[in-house]
């Protein structure tokens, strides 16, 4: 086993580095390179690895097993070779960014609500936290401007290597019980927590946090959350989708809720009134169908689901046909509803789908769902098996 010498510890802003390289080992995708010190972090703590480039290879990822740190890569190096290693600073420094501030966050929610972070993903596009606990929307809010606080305090970020003595003393967050030589993050009234991961050196780097979004988790709530250029980023995609539909509603962005609301409210209005006239024309069509214990078949145009099987509920409930199926669409390509108070649709539509390249199902009073078949073969296979 090589000891890599792990430079993000001793300089997480080394951006490039010059090492040499162990060994490299070829795997089913890409190679295995090991080399005597890297800055590059490997994946932990719920923080990526990083990528960038050892000499002429690409670094694809990079991770820990069993004390060795290893670079994937997309091409072979050879060992003994001197290789310049460079970070994907834009990438990392991002990551540093949002790994302080949901350090702070965090913090500040165990010490405001005695809540636990119990998971913690940082993704390409957002970063998730989850808590033993819920809060309200307004409490997040109020968490969140405390946050901002902190960072605009530009308050040291603080790497610790307490003795065991003097981490037996020290009140600190952790996921896990831990052994050796524990490394320890300290904000100022803000966390004090065992991590692993890479980190700002000044709370005012971390630029700006911002809660994107919260959901009910097991008992507790997840958060999303973005710090820094990745927070401004997401702002500024917003910001133009807000400008959008302005421009589209004819309204200032901050009434852009409040006209929605109202198109909804007037679009709801009309739906009723479409459904109370397609309700007038169904009845009235229905007048053309003797009551009859026939098997029936009606095709109609330009039919939503939701109309054909209104239709088809008016026609089967009034005694218009023993079974009745109402077919939309154009030839070859059909929708369909079928009803009966007397004959099981599950049975019908399985065999109707069957025979007729369909897709579709429901309940024993009312089936839905498409044919890719002909008129008349609909017709055909309707009418057999129903007299079956």
């Amino acid at each position: 086993m090589t000891e890599t010498r792990r430079l993000y510890y001793e300089d997480v802003y080394k951006k490039e580095f010059t090492a040499t390289v162990v060994e490299c080992r070829e795997q089913k995708k890409g190679y295995a390179v090991i080399v005597d010190e890297s800055a590059f972090y490997p994946e932990g703590g719920g923080q990526p690895g990083d990528t960038g480039s050892l000499g002429s290879v690409k670094v694809l990822d990079v991770h820990e097993k069993a004390g060795e740190i290893i670079h994937e890569t997309d091409g072979p190096l050879e060992a003994g070779t001197a290789v310049t290693g460079t970070i994907d600073w834009e990438r990392r420094f991002g990551y540093m960014q949002n790994h302080s501030g949901e350090h702070i966050f965090s913090g500040l929610v165990h010490k405001k609500y005695g809540f636990d972070n119990v998971g913690f993903h940082m993704g390409s596009e957002e970063v998730t936290v989850d808590f033993n606990g819920v809060l309200t929307a307004e409490e997040l809010e109020a968490v969140e401007d405390e946050v901002n606080r902190k960072i605009a305090e530009n308050l040291p970020v603080l790497e610790l290597y307490p003795t065991a003595r003097e981490l037996d003393a020290m009140e600190y967050r952790s996921k896990k019980e831990l052994t050796g030589q524990v490394r320890i993050i300290e904000i100022p009234d803000g966390d004090v927590c065992a991590c692993c991961g890479t980190h700002v050196m000044t709370t005012g780097e971390i630029g700006i946090f911002k809660i994107t979004g919260m959901i009910h988790y097991k008992g507790g709530i997840r958060v999303s959350m973005l710090c820094g250029m990745d927070a401004l980023k997401d702002y500024q995609k917003k910001q133009k989708t807000v400008t959008e539909l302005s421009v589209l509603l004819s309204a200032k962005p901050e009434k852009v809720t409040e006209t929605v609301e109202k198109l909804k409210s007037e679009s709801s209005m009309k739906d009723g009134k479409i459904n109370q006239l397609y309700q007038e024309l169904f009845a009235a069509r229905m007048v053309q169908f003797e009551r009859s214990q026939k098997p029936l078949a009606v095709f109609e145009e330009g039919l939503a689901p939701i109309q054909l099987r209104q239709y088809c509920t008016m026609l089967y409930e009034g005694g218009r046909g023993s079974v009745v199926l109402v077919c939309s669409g154009t030839e070859g390509s059909y929708q369909y509803a079928a009803g009966s108070s007397s004959f099981d649709m599950r049975e019908l539509s399985k065999y109707l789908n069957k025979e007729l390249n369909g897709k579709g199902g429901g309940s024993s009073l009312m089936a839905q769902g498409t044919f890719q078949a002909a008129k008349q073969e609909i017709l055909e296979t309707f009418t057999e098996r129903v007299k079956e």
